[in-house]
C-alpha cells in the first residue's frame, strides 16, 4: 500500500487554503537504495554556487516511489531538485526562511490527519529508507516559497472589487469558467461498498492522463469518450454547494468523492479563467425527465439516442409521453438550490434543449432522460465573494510562481552529471 496524495494537496494547499483531509496507509513499499555509499554525497548537479548530491537525488527518488505518486523517474526528480535549489536560491537573497516550528506544525497536522502521530509517520517513511530530514526539508522548502511568493506578489494577486463582480457575471461584466474533468460511477446497493473503495481510489491519483484513464474505464457519463473532459463551464452554472469545492482546487487536484443518488462523482480541475462575457446567475431552471425502463442496458440507451434525434424542445416529451403513466415525464422548474445535486450537475453541461443520459433511478433500473428547457436569469449571488477572491488570488499567485521560475532557470548556470 501507499502514502496518498494529500500529503501533497496539504503542501500545495494553495497560499490561503486550509489543509486538506488524507489518510495514510498502513504499510509503505520498501525501496532499495539506487547508488552505493560511495559517492553519496559527490555532486550529481550543479546550480550556480550550490550542488545536488546523489544522496540526495536518491532520498527523493524512494520519497516520491513510498508515495506512490508519478513524476518518480530520475529526469523528473532531477528537475524537481534543481528547481528547489533555485527557489532556495530566490529565498535567501530575499531573507525568507520558514520558521522550524511552522515545518513542525506541518507535518504534525498531516500525520494527525492520517491518524498517526509524527513519530509514527517518520517511521514508516524511514522503514523505506527515506530519512527524516528528507521529509523536513521538502515541507520547508513548500512553505518558504508559498510565503516567498505571497510576500512578492501578493498585492498584485489581489483582485478588486470590480474583478470579483465581473468573476460573478454581476454589472455587466465578465464571468469566471472552469476546466473540469469527470468522473461518474453508477451505485446500486450490491455495488455501494466496492464503488466507495473504487472512488477513493481515484480521488488519489496524480495527473490529467491517469484521471481520464480512470473516466474512460470506470466513468458512466457521455465524457468517458473523450477521458471524462468537459467544456468550459460558467461557474455559475454549477450547484451552488459545488461551486466553493471546485474553486478551493489547484489545477491538476481532483475533489473527494461527492454522493449523488445512484452514483458517486469525482471532479479534476483542468483550468480556471476570466472571461470577458457575461456568466448570469439563475434563479430558476426548467428541465423535463422521461424516465425509461431498463436502465443503461443497451437497448435502453439505443431507445434514448433514437429519441434524442426525434425531438427539438422539452414541449415535444409531451407527445412522446402520450398515452402513458403521468409518472413516466416530470417537467420541472426550481431554484438551483432545489435541485437534486446530480441533476444540477448535468444540467450545468447542457445548452437549451440539449439531453443527458448519465443518471438513472430505481436503483440503476430506470434511466433518466434529462433536457434542459430553460434558464431564468438571476442578479443574485450564491458563490461568495470570498470564494471567489481567494480562486482568483491561488490562480495568480500560481502564475507568478510559475513565471519566476522559468525565469530563474533561464538565467541559471546548471551542470548535470
Amino acid at each position: 500500500m501507499q502514502l496518498i496524495s494529500g500529503f501533497f494537496r496539504f503542501l500545495r494547499s494553495g497560499w490561503h487554503k486550509p489543509v486538506a483531509p488524507a489518510l495514510i496507509a498502513a504499510s509503505l513499499i520498501v525501496v532499495a537504495p539506487r547508488v552505493s555509499a560511495q559517492g553519496l554525497f559527490s555532486p550529481a548537479i550543479r546550480v550556480n554556487q550550490d550542488i545536488v548530491t546523489w544522496y540526495e537525488l536518491d532520498q527523493r527518488l524512494q520519497f516520491l516511489t513510498v508515495l506512490g505518486i508519478p513524476g518518480d523517474s530520475e529526469k523528473d526528480v532531477r528537475q524537481a531538485l534543481i528547481d528547489d535549489r533555485l527557489r532556495k536560491q530566490a529565498m535567501s537573497a530575499a531573507g525568507i526562511q520558514v520558521a522550524p516550528e511552522d515545518v513542525q506544525l506541518g507535518i504534525d497536522e498531516f500525520a494527525a490527519r492520517g491518524q498517526l502521530s509524527t513519530e509514527q509517520f517518520l517511521q514508516l517513511l524511514g522503514e523505506s529508507g527515506v530519512d527524516p530530514e528528507t521529509v523536513r526539508d521538502f515541507v520547508a522548502d513548500q512553505l518558504s516559497w508559498r510565503d516567498y511568493i505571497s510576500s512578492r506578489f501578493l498585492s498584485q494577486a489581489r483582485p478588486t472589487q470590480d474583478e470579483i463582480n465581473r468573476a460573478l457575471g454581476q454589472a455587466g461584466g465578465g464571468g469566471l469558467q472552469v476546466l473540469l474533468s469527470e468522473v461518474i460511477i453508477p451505485v446500486t446497493p450490491q455495488t455501494l461498498a466496492q464503488t466507495e473503495l473504487l472512488a477513493e481510489e481515484i480521488a488519489q491519483l496524480q495527473g490529467f492522463d491517469a484521471f481520464s484513464a480512470a473516466a474512460a474505464q470506470y466513468s458512466a457519463a457521455s465524457t468517458r469518450e473523450n477521458g471524462g473532459r468537459l467544456d468550459w463551464l460558467n461557474i455559475s452554472n454549477l450547484p451552488p454547494a459545488l461551486q466553493p469545492v471546485i474553486l478551493g482546487l489547484q489545477n491538476g487536484e481532483i475533489t473527494d468523492p461527492i454522493s449523488l443518488p445512484n452514483a458517486v462523482a469525482l471532479f479534476q480541475l483542468r483550468g480556471l479563467r476570466e472571461v470577458a462575457t457575461g456568466a448570469p446567475r439563475f434563479s430558476k431552471i426548467d428541465y423535463a425527465i422521461y424516465y425509461l425502463p431498463g436502465g443503461r442496458i443497451s437497448d435502453t440507451l439505443a431507445t434514448a439516442a433514437r429519441l434524442k434525434e426525434e425531438i427539438d424542445t422539452c414541449d415535444d416529451l409531451y407527445g412522446i409521453a402520450k398515452d402513458q403513466p403521468r409518472e413516466v415525464l416530470d417537467r420541472i422548474d426550481a431554484a438551483p438550490s432545489e435541485i437534486p445535486r446530480d441533476v444540477a450537475v448535468e444540467l450545468a453541461k447542457l445548452d437549451r434543449n440539449e439531453v443527458s443520459t448519465t443518471l438513472t433511478r430505481n436503483n440503476g433500473q430506470t434511466l433518466m432522460f434529462l433536457m434542459l428547457c430553460n434558464r431564468t436569469r438571476d442578479l443574485g449571488e450564491d458563490t461568495s465573494r470570498e470564494d471567489v477572491a481567494n480562486a482568483l488570488t491561488q490562480q495568480r499567485l500560481q502564475a507568478f510562481a510559475d513565471s519566476l521560475i522559468e525565469q530563474l532557470r533561464a538565467d541559471a548556470t546548471i551542470i548535470e552529471q
